[in-house]
């Protein structure tokens, strides 16, 4: 029995146990606090503290599901790794970090689990150890590093409070200044690990790490850290600025990055981009109080982002390992059931009905319309839908339809049987998972009483996308070649409106060329020139005398005598 396979059973049947527990639970309404003293000496004590409840438990039962399916699909994706076992590992400890993220409402065991999945997120995304791999760790890892920073600030002003159990504090103590503070560190550090505008650019970078790993982080682990936090936190900074601050940056993000996925070419990047864009949608309207409805995506948009990394990473493996959409095409006659994996992952994320995607997005839309928000956001959220589709669209036809563009030679087929059933135990979720969740997190019916043209809009909004996107990219090379003609634009949006740039060579740019002029003048300069050099230049004379005394050193013998008898006759005559 493989090491991925007893893992995977295991968290699987760890995964129905806690869906189950999970079931007891919300039938019961009950939450429970366990405290396990760790340590106590004299008078103080350590407390470990957990929180299960149907949220956590429900979460924790996704995590271990979707993470059950990445190892049984890593079985097949990594095979001939010689370092599997390790992988395995990273892959388990950074589930663990999760855990431990999930059932804690302590700032302090929080951290553990926040810091545990930004030291093994660097480990996972160098573990193709090359220059590219390196540069993405370290822009994930010091992006990453300003949220944990914020984060222990945090705790340094729950001192005041005399305990870090925060779940105790934020109703009560919401209109205090200091859980304001508390509120705008944990908002911060939430913005740089669901990587919404201005620390997106690690997200798409972060690719770099070996598919089944994106599955896992841009699915339920990583990036949905951030807004389970924020999730937990959302009674503290409700109806203040910070949440419209909060709203304008996630809603900018949401936008920003269904342009970019509209001009991206790397089959990774595009997905990674889906999910930027569906981080900002969570973050959006959690910023507006419906926190239900945040965690109800949070866990649809889980099952089919995994399904879609899969499917992706199955394409990849059989075009061996060429990730340019634009070599793929006609796919679907060589791998069928990858591509209607792929297609069903697809219209989810477009909010097709009665798919997993469309109960919550419809939902969040149709809640928006209810709510009371101004023309720029509105905007904001109907364009973003739009581009969703466009984008998905253009990934299906790039990929499936037309001819094939690569080797003519090949063998490509749905060969991977591992991969496929890993990736067909995610479909049947990814159709009715949103469904089943529906029913569980919104137990009672919301009354949403809308204008008919109003209520059909974000249906019309899809359809319009869809059509953009099929009908723009059907003349591939052509349309391609006419938007290089407004070079610069596309830059602008393709590249994630410079942020990439903005995050790395305009940050360290005049630092090293400081760094450079120091070496320069300093150390390579008046260093060498009063230091090593000019010792150097000291001893070599010296050294050149003492040779001289050396090889004369009779005539110099008899010199120095007779200098020596000339000194004592001279002190003796004084």
């Amino acid at each position: 029995m493989s090491i991925c396979l007893m893992f995977f059973v295991s968290l699987l049947m760890m995964s129905i146990s806690l869906f189950m527990t999970c079931l007891y639970f919300i039938i019961n309404d009950l939450v429970l606090f366990i405290e396990w003293e760790v340590l106590s000496l004299m008078s103080s004590t350590i407390m470990m503290t957990i929180l299960l409840d149907w949220m956590s438990l429900l979460f924790m039962s996704f995590v271990l599901f979707i993470s059950s399916m990445v190892i049984y699909y890593s079985d097949d994706y990594m095979f001939g790794d010689e370092n599997l076992n390790r992988f395995i590992i990273l892959v388990l400890m950074f589930v663990l970090s999760m855990v431990f993220l999930i059932i804690s409402p302590n700032l302090i065991s929080i951290l553990l689990g926040w810091d545990g999945l930004g030291l093994v997120s660097y480990c996972l995304v160098i573990y193709y150890q090359n220059v590219k791999s390196y540069n993405a760790g370290m822009i994930t890892a010091l992006t990453n590093r300003i949220g944990d920073v914020a984060l222990l600030l945090s705790i340094a002003w729950m001192l005041n409070y005399g305990s870090w159990n925060y779940i105790y504090y934020l109703d009560c103590m919401k209109t205090d200044f200091m859980m304001m503070m508390i509120s705008c560190l944990i908002v911060l550090a939430a913005m740089t690990k669901s990587a919404q505008i201005p620390f997106s650019s690690w997200l798409p970078a972060a690719m770099a790490a070996p598919t089944p790993v994106s599955a896992l982080v841009h699915s339920s682990t990583l990036v949905t850290a951030g807004v389970y936090l924020l999730i937990r936190f959302n009674f503290a900074f409700m109806n203040t600025y910070l949440s419209k601050v909060l709203l304008f940056l996630s809603v900018l993000t949401m936008f920003m990055a269904g342009l970019g996925a509209n001009f991206e070419f790397d089959l990774k990047k595009i997905i990674a981009l889906s999910t930027l864009s569906q981080l900002g949608l969570m973050m959006s309207i959690l910023s507006m109080g419906f926190y239900n409805l945040a965690f109800f995506h949070l866990l649809s948009h889980a099952l089919f982002k995994a399904l879609l990394f899969m499917c992706a990473g199955s394409v990849i493996h059989n075009m061996k390992n060429m990730q340019d959409i634009r070599y793929m095409g006609g796919l679907i006659n060589m791998m069928p059931l990858t591509c209607t994996c792929l297609n069903v992952a697809n219209l989810a994320l477009c909010g097709m009905p009665f798919l997993a995607g469309f109960y919550s997005s419809d939902l969040i839309l149709e809640m928006l319309l209810m709510n009371e928000v101004n023309l720029l956001i509105f905007m904001l959220y109907f364009l973003s839908t739009g581009l969703t589709v466009c984008y998905s669209m253009r990934l299906m036809y790039y990929s499936m339809t037309g001819e094939y563009n690569f080797y003519s030679l090949h063998s490509i087929n749905d060969g991977y049987w591992l991969m496929l059933k890993g990736m067909l135990g995610l479909l049947f979720l990814a159709i009715m998972g949103g469904s089943l969740l529906s029913w569980l997190i919104i137990p009672t019916p919301n009354l949403i009483c809308l204008p008919f043209y109003l209520k059909i809009l974000t249906l019309v909004v899809s359809l319009v996308g869809g059509l953009l996107g099929y009908e723009l990219f059907q003349f591939k090379l052509s349309w391609d070649q006419k938007l290089m003609n407004f070079y610069n634009l596309t830059n602008f949006l393709g590249s994630m409106w410079f942020m990439p740039t903005l995050s790395t060579s305009y940050l360290n740019f005049f630092s090293l060329k400081i760094g450079a002029m120091v070496i320069k003048n300093i150390d390579q300069g008046w260093n060498e020139y009063y230091g090593a050099q000019s010792i150097f230049k000291i001893f070599t004379n010296y050294s050149q005398m003492n040779s001289v005394l050396f090889f004369n050193n009779f005539k110099i013998y008899l010199v120095s005598f007779i200098l020596w008898i000339i000194v004592l006759i001279i002190l003796m005559m004084i």
